[in-house]
């Protein structure tokens, strides 16, 4: 007997301006190590190369992989509109942050702006942010996925949504034959290295693995509450814990973590020396608070964190 999804979409639809109607933009290729650089470096030099009929040629792929190359770097926000954005400069121009994606931590960060506002892959801010069953099976996620899918977009196909899961689960998955040794494989599925969604028994079932991540760094976390704090905030400079774990579009959904988990992260980081953030406690009511524009203070958060890592 199918398991009956039940799905509450309260508040979905209000959402729908950080989420654009996107679906099956990558020509069923995950993001393979070495895909953003090489589409960023590329664009950097010629923005319209992907409107080029010589543009497999000059990446070095195949026709397909071009086109996903350019979805994914776009959809990461490395790219904006094909040309590079103020992040992906930040982060792999000369003397960025990460150049070649050497930190794992690297990878956090491109997932939560997979997922911010804008994002162009509405499956992925779907599953992370609105799916809350942390048990399911591939099917259970479609079925789930065409509910969401009948509110936003109905004309989408469900094969479309098919490749969406697909590509979620292989993307995030640790798959059985990689756990065996280092694979070419496994080297193409980087974000597997999040651990955030595992097989629950079997390679049918799936669970997200809720809590505090090892491989996480506090900056990372931090700098991405501030973000998130600035896209919702209305200026005001304190967040609730809860909202942060809790709202959609939230670090903790998006990352799948604990309430301990992010007030360990803003205390660490805010024991920093000058720190400009802090906890507070007000009738059981626990607070991010923080003292400067809260977008521009994760920017800073995030140049010491990889100024550390390359000192």
């Amino acid at each position: 007997m199918a398991k009956q999804i039940s799905l509450n979409l309260d508040g979905a639809v209000k959402e729908l301006i950080n989420v654009n109607a996107s679906f099956a933009r990558h020509e069923t290729f995950h993001p393979r190590y070495g895909w953003i650089k090489k589409g960023f470096d590329a664009a950097q030099i010629n923005s319209k190369i992907f409107l080029q009929e010589d543009a497999p040629i000059r990446l070095g792929v195949g026709k397909n992989m071009a086109s996903a190359i350019r979805y994914w770097c776009n959809a990461f926000k490395v790219l904006e509109n094909d040309t590079p954005s103020e992040f992906g400069a930040r982060l792999l121009g000369e003397d960025g942050w990460d150049s070649f994606l050497e930190d794992p931590a690297t990878l956090w960060l491109l997932h939560w702006n997979l997922l911010k506002p804008s994002c162009n892959a509405a499956a992925w801010y779907f599953t992370f942010n609105i799916f809350r069953d942390n048990e399911f099976s591939q099917d259970d996620l479609f079925n789930a996925l065409c509910s969401y899918r009948d509110s936003i977009a109905p004309r989408i196909a469900e094969s479309s949504l098919k490749k969406d899961i697909s590509c979620i689960l292989r993307m995030y998955v640790e798959q059985a034959t990689i756990k065996a040794g280092i694979t070419e494989e496994s080297l193409d599925c980087p974000f597997t290295q999040l651990g955030i969604i595992h097989t629950a028994g079997d390679s049918r079932h799936f669970t997200f693995r809720v809590g505090a991540k090892r491989n996480l760094p506090a900056e990372i976390l931090v700098a991405t509450c501030l973000e998130y704090a600035s896209f919702v905030g209305r200026e005001q400079r304190t967040i609730s814990i809860s909202r942060l774990v809790y709202d959609i579009g939230s670090p903790g959904m998006a990352f799948k973590l604990s309430e301990s988990a992010v007030c360990d992260a803003i205390e660490q980081v805010a024991r920093w020396p000058k720190s400009a953030i802090s906890l507070s406690d007000s009738a059981g009511l626990i607070q991010f608070s923080f003292t400067s524009e809260p977008e521009a203070l994760a920017g800073d958060i995030l140049d010491k964190y990889y100024r550390r890592k390359v000192a």
